[in-house]
């Protein structure tokens, strides 16, 4: 066995907690105690340099390159092994452009377009007809991706406590399938802002095809304009955003919202959160979401209270957001060539890897969804157990 396949097999004999399989140039090395749960085979031995200054981008690119395969199924490898996420090495300091990016307006218009501006065809690919890219929400086992999605956004809605007249702000409203839904079951009027020309556009032609027009628009605004439009709002929900503020914002984006909240209006907050405060995964942040952190839900809570946001519920989704992503994944699978003749082969591996190794990072508790409900005032007159 050579040196750098020796050095290889020594830096991933520390992720032992489910025994695994590596096959290099023909040899078979165990990974831990026991039958292995899954197989990998090694093309290109990375360099144990490269993998101490980011094992996830290490690994990450082997597999887009096919310098690394999976033998069997790609999610149950990554379900086994993503939970010993803490034992991957990331030098900060070598990757501190990728990892802390700048927080700037025009950065995170940047950032965000690099990845909704993608194609509203590639999404609607794989996403379910609503174009709902959140957690769903499966009330029964047997729930499809579409009930999920529908689920999802009307037990949003009933967090709002809406009624007939009220107004209603989206942050980072997507393609508007939730307003769509505000509109026509509670006839509020609704303002959805986001950062990506493509989601606008969709949504605008989704709001004339509706006969919307009177009741909802679509802004292409930064979440730090807000207070500018001078504009109040009954209620406001924002799904899936948060993720893109960057840590050092949270406060600000919170104080942003509370100031377009009418007095005793509520704020629901849906995001994916972690269990600390890590500065993120850079693979992802390299390929995925360039800019993305991931909030504790600790740091939310207590912006918010600095601000006088009361909470008044927190619910955990996490689960759900796994099923979710499961089923995305099989949709990709289901149209995978097409993915490929857009792009590459590359880029189709680099998206399954995203979608499986969220699903397994969900699964394994590395990180949550949570959903907030947050008010002004007191709210006092509100039922005093849950009302959704």
């Amino acid at each position: 066995m050579g040196l750098i396949e020796n050095e290889f097999v020594k830096f991933m004999e520390k992720f032992d907690e489910h025994p695994f399989e590596m096959i290099i140039d023909g040899n078979k090395h165990m990974i831990g105690e026991g039958e292995p749960t899954f197989s990998i085979k090694v093309n290109k031995v990375p360099s144990v340099v490269d993998m101490l200054t980011s094992t996830s981008i290490t690994l990450g690119e082997a597999y887009m390159d096919g310098d690394i395969e999976i033998e069997g199924d790609l999610y149950k490898a990554l379900n086994m092994f993503l939970g010993q996420m803490s034992k991957f090495s990331t030098d900060q300091n070598k990757l501190k452009k990728l990892i802390f990016t700048s927080l700037s307006k025009k950065n995170q218009q940047k950032e965000v377009s690099s990845h909704y501006d993608i194609g509203n065809d590639f999404y609607s690919l794989w996403l379910d007809e609503t174009m709902s890219y959140s957690c769903g929400y499966f009330k029964n086992e047997d729930d499809t991706l579409y009930q999920a999605q529908v689920n999802k956004v009307h037990h949003l809605l009933d967090k709002m406590h809406l009624k007939e007249g009220m107004t209603i702000l989206d942050i980072g409203c997507g393609w508007g399938f939730l307003l769509i839904e505000a509109a026509k079951k509670y006839k509020v009027k609704g303002l959805g802002i986001t950062l990506s020309h493509e989601q606008k556009a969709k949504f605008e032609e989704r709001i004339k095809a509706e006969g919307l027009e009177d009741y909802l628009e679509v802004e292409l605004m930064d979440y730090r304009d807000l207070p500018k439009t001078k504009r109040t709002f009954d209620s406001i929900v924002s799904v899936g955003m948060l993720e893109h503020v960057g840590r050092g914002n949270y406060a600000e984006y919170l104080q942003c919202a509370k100031s377009v909240l009418a007095p005793g209006g509520i704020f629901v907050l849906h995001f994916i959160s972690s269990l600390k405060e890590y500065p993120g995964d850079a693979w992802i942040k390299k390929y995925i979401f360039p800019g993305g952190v991931i909030p504790s839900l600790r740091e939310i809570i207590s912006d918010a209270s600095d601000l006088r946001l009361y909470t008044l519920d927190v619910e955990s989704l996490r689960r759900h957001y796994n099923k979710t992503l499961l089923c995305w994944n099989k949709n990709f699978q289901a149209h995978r060539d097409e993915v490929v003749k857009m792009f590459d082969e590359r880029f189709a591996r680099m998206w399954e890897l995203y979608l499986c190794s969220c699903a397994a990072t969900f699964w394994n508790g590395v990180i949550d969804l949570h959903q907030i409900i947050f008010t002004n005032d007191v709210n006092n007159e509100l039922p005093m157990t849950r009302w959704y």
